[in-house]
């Protein structure tokens, strides 16, 4: 990831990064009334093209977006909070310079939790978490009312349990468990109490 602090400082005090030839990156531009920075244009790689943009409250971070791979579409956002740290990173799923999901880290710096806008329009309707970069489990609004009716539990990378809630009531009322060797039974909650029960005896197919 690219060091903030090396942007700034290459806005505000060239002579500390290395010299005359690295700010020829940078283009800053200020607020035509107050004269506060507002954005840091930066050439990363020295092509002669724009790859990063800081969006700028002065010498406060307010967010950064990204082109990594030249393609001209920004592929990464990254959300700063007001202190100045790290809030989480956006990224495109389609990779078509749409924001679609956004990827928050642990105290370990590793991702803990990925919300998705499976419809892409800035809604949350999927939250994944993550321990030691591996899925764990996941909830999902699959039809858009605001309120979670899937949720997905993983185990040793494969997919343990689907549970949907089709009654509407904000708990799972059916799911599916998974077997080892892909087989699957189906439960059911018919009273909502969080007590499953087999509905068949008889496995299916995943």
């Amino acid at each position: 990831m690219r060091k903030v602090c090396a942007v700034v400082a290459l806005t505000v005090s060239i002579a500390s990064c290395g010299g005359p030839q690295d700010s020829k990156k940078i283009e800053p531009e200020y607020d035509k009334d107050t004269g506060r920075l507002k954005l840091l244009k930066y050439d990363s790689n020295g092509d002669g093209k724009i790859d990063t943009w800081s969006y700028m409250d002065g010498t406060k971070v307010l967010r950064i977006e990204i082109d990594k791979d030249g393609d001209g579409r920004i592929d990464r956002w990254e959300h700063y909070d007001a202190d100045g740290k790290l809030e989480k990173v956006g990224l495109s799923r389609a990779n078509d310079g749409k924001e679609d999901a956004w990827s928050y880290a642990g105290p370990d710096g590793t991702v803990a939790r990925i919300e998705v806008s499976t419809h892409r329009d800035g809604k949350v309707t999927r939250i994944e978490h993550y321990e030691k970069a591996q899925l764990v489990r996941a909830e999902e609004d699959s039809d858009g009312d605001g309120r979670m009716d899937k949720w997905e539990t993983y185990e040793d990378q494969r997919l343990g349990s689907v549970a949907f809630d089709t009654q509407h009531r904000g708990t799972p009322d059916r799911r599916l468990v998974y077997s080892a060797d892909g087989s699957a039974r189906v439960e059911v909650d018919a009273k909502g109490d969080g007590h499953f029960v087999a509905a068949t005896s008889q496995k299916t197919s995943r």
